[in-house]
């Protein structure tokens, strides 16, 4: 071996021990407990806020086999920062959770300003399957510290709850059907492209009401929580709240659909509410 070669190799060791060093000063010092003090990002937002509460009907074919709620309860101070806390549960009804148990929770903290996510969790129930995951951003280092290990991230990257309200934010007013908006999603331990399709507008009828609404449809590529282009369609008010109306996902065997029932805490209301 040549001189070159070992002092090659010498740099390499070098290299990866000064990084583990540094992730593990992270995971002990800076993520935990320094204030956030960067200059981050602004962002507009109209559509939601503290105090909304929706509930919809979870559909396995013809039958409602669950119940899903998304409401923000509260704010949450993330290291000096205004953050919305925000919560997706979805639970089984009783008869269907004899067959098959699902008790599913999701949590991300979201910056006011900024709408970008601090904290993401995830507790699946689902059947004989169990997985909790956590996850902390920071978006001035552009790592991500999760119960799993402490990755990269794109800036002002999103887990999927944080990138759905996010994607609330935008103005689909002047696109036409088939353009797309591009984000990052960081699931597990990779950064996924997330494209959101705008699909069109159609009125609907749920429980809740009947609505004007835009349909997206959000694609990761590469994988993720969504694989494939068709598996997700969603259906939202055409205003500027833009409210979950109606979900549809395809499964193995059958279709999910999600309707919404009831919803509370919209300031001014819903305008795109025809009845």
């Amino acid at each position: 071996m040549n001189k070159f070669s070992k002092i090659i190799i010498v740099l390499l060791f070098v290299t990866v021990f000064a990084e583990n060093a540094y992730l593990q000063n992270l995971t002990n010092d800076t993520i935990n407990r320094s204030p956030i003090v960067a200059e981050l990002r602004k962002h507009k937002n109209d559509a939601f806020t503290v105090g909304e509460h929706l509930e919809f009907d979870v559909r396995y074919g013809f039958v409602v086999a669950g119940k899903a709620v998304l409401e923000i309860p509260k704010y949450e101070d993330y290291r000096g920062r205004k953050s919305f806390y925000i919560e997706s549960r979805v639970n089984s009804l009783p008869f269907f959770s004899t067959f098959y148990k699902v008790e599913d929770k999701y949590v991300s903290v979201i910056d006011a300003e900024g709408i970008f996510p601090w904290r993401f969790e995830q507790h699946i129930r689902e059947g004989g399957y169990k997985r909790d995951f956590e996850a902390e951003f920071d978006h001035t280092l552009n790592i991500a510290k999760t119960s799993e290990g402490i990755h990269p991230i794109d800036q002002y990257a999103h887990d999927i709850l944080s990138a759905f309200y996010f994607t609330r934010t935008l103005d689909f007013s002047k696109m036409k059907p088939g353009q797309r908006t591009e984000l990052k999603n960081f699931y597990k331990d990779t950064i996924y492209t997330l494209e959101v399709k705008f699909k069109g507008r159609q009125k609907v009828e749920v429980k809740a009401g009947t609505f004007n609404t835009i349909i997206i449809e959000p694609i990761i590529q590469g994988g993720g929580l969504f694989k494939a282009e068709g598996t997700l369609l969603i259906w939202l008010t055409d205003d500027e709240k833009k409210i979950p109306v109606m979900v549809k996902s395809r499964v193995i065997v059958g279709s999910i659909t999600a309707e919404l029932t009831k919803y509370s805490g919209i300031p001014g209301g819903i305008n795109a509410k025809v009845k």
